[in-house]
């Protein structure tokens, strides 16, 4: 019998992760009925446990002399496959038995955006939007800590990730703060809720936001894995971030979403999606400037701006 089973390496990275997830429908309409297993790093590994056709999840992690590759080898080496897509470009692709390969190399970088890269990558006449998995349990998760602030305090969200796992990505964590202040000033933003998300280390980044909130401060740093963060930035109306996974997963869960943009190429890997925006340090493609060439007014102009074209006066709740 022809196999329906399909091998998927993707990132070590969640922005990637989610860039690249439409792939996971993509295959399901190549090969009906397919038997996913994906391979990526473990920051995120969970956001693939719910996805459709996805049967298996290997964790990996990296190891000195690229043993993490030997390592991912010897658990499929034993099965054949009807197709391996490989977007990190490893060797490992080729010393599988496989039906057909689809494999990464830097010939497909012409400029477009990474989703429409992925999209010609896969044979995909339309691109392949980014997609979220987000199970019941990545709910319950988010409820648990959301529902017990809103009861106490109710209004609309407004979801904040000051981080980024690269410096030159991360807006200075002082300015989170002075934006928050701003906004709780803001007639546009009376009685909103402000909701830091992050991972466990990015509590600091995150203080000054949270110490600015005060009441208004509905922590989520450090409160579950990658779905339960996207899981609560689906609970918010808006959402701002750096350059970031989380940006993406807000973008990618149709939230009005501004991404925050240093030295780094906004216009391929910007937010995904219609309701998107950004504030860049360098608003002019290809030039290049410090993130903290990005002013806190700048920021502020570009959330209100935000706010007004996808909430206005309709009811937050509903964005």
């Amino acid at each position: 019998m022809p196999s329906n089973k399909v091998l998927f390496v993707t990132s070590n990275r969640i922005g990637d992760c989610v860039i690249s997830s439409g792939i996971i429908r993509e295959i399901g309409r190549q090969i009906p009925g397919a038997e996913i297993t994906v391979a990526c790093g473990r920051p995120p590994a969970p956001f693939f446990r719910s996805a459709p056709g996805v049967e298996r999840v290997i964790v990996l992690d990296k190891k000195k002399a690229a043993g993490h590759w030997l390592d991912l080898w010897r658990q499929v080496i034993g099965t054949y496959w009807a197709l391996v897509i490989d977007i990190r470009g490893s060797a490992l692709s080729y010393l599988l038995n496989a039906d057909r390969r689809i494999v990464y190399n830097r010939r497909w970088e012409t400029g477009q955006p990474k989703v429409e890269m992925i999209s010609r990558l896969m044979g995909s006449a339309a691109a392949l939007e980014p997609d979220l998995f987000i199970d019941d349990r990545a709910r319950a998760e988010a409820a648990a800590v959301i529902d017990p602030a809103l009861a106490t305090a109710p209004g609309p969200i407004i979801a904040l990730a000051p981080i980024a796992h690269q410096p030159g990505k991360s807006w200075p964590a002082d300015r989170w703060g002075e934006l928050v202040d701003m906004l709780k000033a803001e007639p546009r933003f009376a009685g909103w809720r402000f909701m830091p998300v992050g991972g466990p280390g990015d509590r600091p980044p995150a203080t000054p936001a949270l110490e600015a909130a005060g009441p208004l401060a509905i922590d989520f740093v450090g409160k579950g894995d990658i779905l339960a963060s996207a899981a609560a930035i689906d609970r918010a109306a808006l959402f701002v971030g750096n350059d970031s996974g989380l940006m993406h997963v807000a973008a990618a869960a149709g939230k009005p979403t501004l991404g925050l943009f240093g030295p780094t190429e906004w216009w391929l890997y910007g937010p995904r999606g219609p309701r998107t925006a950004i504030a860049a340090s360098n608003p002019v493609r290809g030039e290049f400037a410090p993130i903290e060439a990005l002013t806190t007014q700048r920021v502020f102009e570009a959330v209100l701006a935000l706010h007004d074209t996808w909430i206005g006066a309709s009811d937050p709740a509903t964005a």
